[in-house]
């Protein structure tokens, strides 16, 4: 739990910076900091559904070559 927690503080860290950096506003920074994150988490459950279904399929493949062989 300490190695997430700590990666999220850097995450955030980072997202903070780049849009301070960016934009030179704290506001700005501190939104991107928050907003970021909570996209990139939904981003990540779409992304293992796809990843699901492509290693069904890939394994349907599999079975498939090997019943003609």
């Amino acid at each position: 739990m300490a190695k997430t927690a700590t990666f999220a503080v850097i995450h955030f860290s980072v997202a903070f910076s780049v849009g301070y950096a960016l934009t030179g506003s704290i506001v700005v920074g501190s939104a991107l900091a928050l907003i970021e994150p909570a996209i990139n988490t939904v981003a990540f459950y779409f992304h293992e559904l796809g990843w699901k279904k492509f290693e069904a399929h890939k394994e349907a493949l599999q079975e498939a070559f090997a019943t003609r062989v």
